[in-house]
């Protein structure tokens, strides 16, 4: 369990802005969110990080290294975008490392069904990103949003592992787009 900030610690905070004249008003969504990222469970190959402070815990980043199947050795970079109706909404997230991958479009788009149809205010961040984890382990070429590699994926798996792995080292082309080698950066 990792605890990035305490609950309590966060109050005193609030109380001590509420003291100076500057009252601090969370949404439900915040409250939720705060109480998620306190609980997170990220597996050893994640890890969060808050570029606006720890304060601003709407947005964040999320590095997964994969340290098993046909992304392994890659670092992917996510942002999370959490709306002031979360856990009623999911959050909105990108892939801002460019891969190839058949759920991930180029744009960074990601077809993971629990930021979609399937979310439920039960779900946690930990469950979006395990979900995410897991998109690495077994792409699914049923439901793509890269159809050219959810083909390529079906219709030849070992030109797609070789096309996967060559991506993720040393970066290549596929079908005219460029794949830069995938270190969790910012990528376009």
């Amino acid at each position: 369990m990792i605890k990035l900030f305490s609950v309590k610690e966060k109050q005193k905070k609030d109380a001590a802005a509420a003291a100076n004249g500057k009252a601090v008003k969370q949404s439900a969504g915040e409250l939720r969110l705060q109480k998620d990222i306190s609980e997170l469970d990220l597996p050893k190959n994640v890890s969060i990080r808050f570029p606006d402070g720890q304060d601003k815990i709407m947005n964040f980043e999320i590095t997964l290294k994969p340290d098993e199947g046909l992304y392994k050795g890659g670092a992917f970079l996510f942002t999370f975008a959490v709306p002031s109706g979360y856990p009623h909404d999911p959050p909105k997230v990108k892939c801002l490392t460019k891969v190839y991958h058949p759920n991930i479009d180029l744009e960074g788009n990601i077809c993971l069904n629990i930021l979609r149809e399937d979310w439920k205010p039960v779900l946690t961040i930990t469950a979006v990103v395990y979900g995410l984890n897991f998109l690495f382990l077994a792409p699914n070429p049923d439901d793509p949003l890269n159809k050219e590699a959810a083909q390529m994926m079906q219709q030849s798996p070992a030109q797609f592992e070789r096309l996967v792995s060559q991506s993720i080292t040393r970066g290549c082309a596929i079908g005219g787009d460029y794949f830069p080698p995938a270190r969790g950066e910012r990528s376009g």
